[in-house]
């Protein structure tokens, strides 16, 4: 096991030194790192080959083509955290004031400038309380974007629970405390709506999490994020900036009105101004990435020359992303030489070869996206986005076939990026329920299953229609606001408690579609429609499986065994197999709000997963790691 480690090792800090090139990581300190690591292994006792050093054809390619980011760095891409504080309201009898704090007095002047009459009766009710907002807004983020709200209760807070709230209207900025004051920096969005609390929270008896919740896509941006490239100091002049924006607008424009725009414009010697190009709007960190890797100046036989070094990089797998990267950079030139990459029997060059078409909109990257997908956890998030991102017709037929296979996050995942594609789609257009969620219904083939989100977007997705719930049952959302129950009869009864007022109720059918559409009837929003659906779920009444965030995750770790024709004998394992993480950034089609909880049940290699979902899958490295330092298990 050892001398694998140390293999592995090797082969990865091979493939680290020769992406260094464009992660801005120094290439002398890594390997003198890398090979100190090295040698403690070997003093363990390890054997290892020594490390495969950078090849000639790259020191010729650095040292002849002079790309975008060798002088620029990416500004904006860090994410902008916006503050408030608002009050809830509709909390039934669980609200309450909180002690005297610089947040409630700025409460109380909100609500005294809006209007309000006697604030501090309002405050005092049971029904309301004050709650602390937070919202995280991407890079890239266009005026009139949606994003989550993170709300909790401050410290003392008389407020036992947030289940069945409604955040009013806040202003969301850049907030400061500084001498027990609050102050706020520039309005940057608003939000509010309903809250969204964990349906297990109240089984668990976790009193933290029944006090914090989510209004998923409650905040709405105000003013667009700018992003740009930000010279690097030796190279901050004009000369520069305007050769930056040169070469990037030879190779993206974007339309405005129906009118053609640059997507570079250079603002000072040190600052290139961008805009965002619609094939990237779900993937702004390789935006960046292909931008970064457009070459300055090139003539034709450089680029030609280039071209062809370009495609030996390509069918080697430790060079694969990089060289697909600048053959993307290039554009439709680069054409040829990736549709000869995605003909390669080796999975890394065929699908870093097919992503980089897919950016270039070219059909044939449909097929080996759509496989990659399907078969390989460790691709499928940058497939998935890819696709997405294709206007081709192809793309939306592998995406559509992934609707009916077993694992949950591929299902999903292709929902999500078919929504990406065209939202108005009649398949994914779904309806609005309350005008609250995003509610669909898709005649798809595979097992039935449900699915909710937790981020994003406030969102239902029903693969199969006529899912039904088994009875006899009584469930309840929003502290008996509204129960559901259904006799053996099969007749569902779905019922608002009114303590001021008459009780409403309505009889539907047991199947899942009527009990969503009784529970909107009466007001109920999307926290009760998900806290009933997770209560079925728990027990074992839905005849199909209930998801939550089922997302294709990054940061997956992948085995390329190499070709079949490897020549190892069976049980032997191949020379050219290499353990590899795909370390490309979560696109945000896909950026989970928070870390993901770690699935319970199994997935096997045909991505069939049970109830819960997928497990990841521990490498030899994970396992070793775990062994030796315990300590950094989990991370």
């Amino acid at each position: 096991m050892a001398s694998s480690f140390a293999h592995s090792l090797t082969i990865h800090s091979s493939a680290f030194a020769r992406r260094s090139v464009w992660c801005g990581v120094p290439r002398r300190q890594f390997l003198a790192s890398m090979c100190g690591l090295v040698g403690w292994t070997m003093l363990s006792g390890c054997t290892a080959p020594a490390i495969r050093t950078q090849s000639p054809e790259d020191e010729e390619l650095e040292s002849n083509t002079h790309l975008v980011g060798e002088y620029s760095v990416p500004f904006g891409m860090v994410i902008q955290k916006v503050e408030g504080i608002a009050l809830v309201n509709g909390l039934p009898g669980t609200g309450g004031d909180c002690p005297p704090s610089p947040q409630r007095n700025a409460l109380l002047r909100d609500l005294q400038s809006r209007g309000v009459p006697k604030p501090q009766s309002v405050m005092d009710s049971p029904s309301t309380a004050l709650v602390l907002v937070r919202g995280f807004i991407r890079p890239g983020a266009q005026q009139g974007d949606n994003f989550d709200l993170e709300l909790r209760l401050p410290t003392n807070s008389e407020c036992t629970s947030l289940r069945g709230a409604w955040m009013m209207e806040t202003r969301l900025t850049e907030s400061a405390y500084i001498d027990g004051q609050v102050y706020d920096g520039h309005l940057i969005g608003r939000g509010g709506g309903p809250v969204l609390v964990d349906p297990n929270a109240d089984s668990s008896g976790d009193d933290t999490a029944i006090k914090r919740g989510k209004v998923l896509g409650g905040g709405v941006l105000l003013k667009q994020r700018p992003i740009g490239l930000a010279l690097k100091p030796e190279h901050q002049n004009l000369r520069t900036s305007a050769a930056v924006g040169t070469a990037i607008n030879r190779r993206f424009h974007t339309f405005h009105k129906g009118r053609k725009e640059p997507v570079a414009t250079p603002k000072t010697g040190e600052y290139v101004d961008l805009l965002l190009h619609e094939r990237y709007k779900h993937n702004v960190p390789r935006y960046m990435q292909v931008l970064r890797a457009i070459p300055l100046r090139e003539t034709s036989s450089e680029r030609l020359a280039r071209l062809a070094l370009l495609e030996r990089q390509l069918m080697d797998p430790i060079t694969a992303s990089t060289a697909a990267l600048r053959l993307e950079a290039i554009g439709n030139e680069g054409v040829d030489v990736l549709e000869k990459g995605i003909a390669s029997r080796d999975p890394e060059v065929r699908f870093y070869a097919a992503e980089a078409l897919a950016y270039l909109d070219e059909g044939a990257a449909a097929p080996p996206l759509g496989q990659a997908a399907l078969e390989e956890p460790a691709f499928r998030v940058f497939a998935l986005t890819a696709l997405s991102a294709m206007d081709d017709y192809a793309a939306y037929e592998e995406l559509r076939k992934l609707l009916d296979v077993p694992s949950a996050e591929t299902r999903y995942g292709a929902f999500r990026a078919m929504w990406a594609m065209n939202a108005n789609d009649p398949l994914v257009r779904g309806e609005k329920l309350s005008d609250q969620f995003s509610y669909h219904v898709l005649h798809t083939g595979g097992p039935p299953m449900i699915h909710a989100t937790r981020s994003f977007r406030p969102e239902i997705v029903v693969f199969g229609h006529e899912q039904r719930l088994k009875t006899p049952f009584k469930f309840d959302a929003a502290h008996n606001k509204i129960m559901v129950s259904g006799d053996p009869s099969g007749v569902v009864t779905v019922t608002r408690f009114d303590v001021n007022g008459v009780d409403q109720k309505r009889e539907v059918d047991t199947t899942v579609d009527a009990v969503i559409r009784g529970i909107v009837e009466l007001e109920g929003d999307y926290p009760d429609v998900v806290q009933i659906l997770q209560q079925a779920a728990q027990s074992d009444l839905l005849t199909g499986r209930f998801e939550v965030d089922a997302l294709p995750e990054a940061n997956r770790r992948y085995e390329n065994r190499g070709n079949d024709d490897s020549g190892s004998e069976e049980g032997e394992e191949s020379l050219d197999s290499r353990e590899i993480q795909v370390s490309n950034p979560t696109p945000e089609l896909f950026a989970p709000a928070e870390k993901k909880e770690k699935r319970k049940k199994s997935e096997d290699a045909h991505g069939i997963s049970g109830h819960h979902g997928e497990k990841k899958q521990v490498s030899r490295w994970e396992a070793f790691r775990d062994k030796i330092m315990p300590w950094s298990a989990g991370d």
